[in-house]
């Protein structure tokens, strides 16, 4: 998995019927656009994270260059 800043990652919620959790890329620490990454939630609240097999990454939102 490879991510940029600007990338919304999308993590399942652990039960049936709870919401997914979206959290927005702020600083890749790893090496070549590798884990783990630094995020911040809505509320917030920023985290390193090491996405794990259900994590979707939307790059829709990511910042286009020269923008």
């Amino acid at each position: 998995m490879r991510v940029n800043v600007g990338d919304v990652l999308r993590f399942p919620g652990r039960k049936v019927g709870s919401t997914e959790h979206r959290v927005k890329g702020v600083e890749v620490l790893g090496p070549g656009g590798e884990p783990p990454y630094r995020v911040r939630y809505d509320d917030g609240h920023e985290s390193e994270v090491f996405p794990g097999p259900g994590c979707i990454v939307d790059d829709s939102a990511r910042p286009e260059a020269g923008d």
